[in-house]
């Protein structure tokens, strides 16, 4: 069963105000939160006595307008940005400990197996961050949908680091057309330490994005999606998360209330 269910931030643009409504109207307390809104937040989050499940981090370069554009220029990949984004991680590392917070999230990157040198390179920047994080008592979490889940999995197991986990988000295995989120969640089970509730609809288009829609409008079997994280058990948080339409308070409110049966 879950136990706390969150909102991300960066979803309302990281707008007080925006995302203040959606907590006051579904009567939740959870964020997860953006390390570059932390500032921003900090006084209403104490002021409202909200809770902070998980930290966010993005970085500048990356470019999701298409798969191609985002497999270039996700996460720690690129090597022209590595010192920076080391520095940022290093930073979102240290302001998530100081907020008492245990995880941070976020896209590593495309993880290719083909490219032996490439993949040697990866695992040495991932293990760079991880092993900054278990010094400071966090836990990275990695996103799921830019890569199979076998194929995290493997990379997982290979690198087999105690502060790498997995932040499970259904939609993107379907966005990024990566395979079936229930059973990616039975082959990540031991690594999933918090849940995004999303969902989206695959493209017919092989290569192409599919679509973002409001939960339990897409192609994620919502019932099946509970039972198995129930048959994992998996007890932590749930944060709701909508990249796109025009209604994303309300859509972000009905996801909600759909949750608060499985809390």
């Amino acid at each position: 069963m879950i136990t706390e269910i969150s909102v991300c931030t960066w979803s309302l643009a990281n707008h007080l105000e925006r995302v203040n409504t959606v907590m006051d109207q579904s009567g939740i307390g959870g964020l997860h939160l953006d390390v570059s809104a932390a500032e921003q937040f900090n006084r209403i989050i104490s002021e409202k006595g909200w809770r902070i499940s998980c930290m966010m981090l993005g970085f500048p370069q990356e470019d999701y307008s298409t798969l191609e554009s985002i497999r270039k220029t996700g996460g720690i990949i690129p090597d022209s940005e590595w010192p920076e984004n080391k520095l940022l991680a290093e930073k979102a590392i240290r302001k998530t400990a100081q907020l008492a917070v245990r995880y941070l999230s976020f896209h590593a990157g495309f993880i290719d197996h083909t490219d032996a040198e490439d993949y040697r390179i990866f695992s040495q920047r991932m293990r760079q961050l991880a092993d900054s994080a278990r010094a400071a008592g966090v836990t990275l979490l990695l996103e799921t949908g830019q890569e199979s889940a076998e194929n995290l999995k493997q990379f997982l197991t290979d690198l087999n680091h105690p502060a790498v986990a997995v932040n499970f988000d259904p939609a993107n295995m379907i966005l990024y057309g990566k395979g079936d989120p229930i059973e990616a969640i039975h082959i990540l089970a031991p690594w999933i330490k918090h849940v995004h509730i999303k969902d989206a609809i695959l493209s017919a288009v092989p290569g192409r994005w599919g679509e973002e829609v409001p939960w339990g409008k897409g192609d994620i079997d919502t019932d099946a999606f509970f039972h198995a994280l129930e048959k994992i058990g998996y007890t932590g948080a749930v944060a709701i998360e909508r990249e796109a339409g025009e209604n994303r308070e309300q859509d972000m409110i009905d996801a909600i209330a759909q949750m608060k049966i499985n809390v």
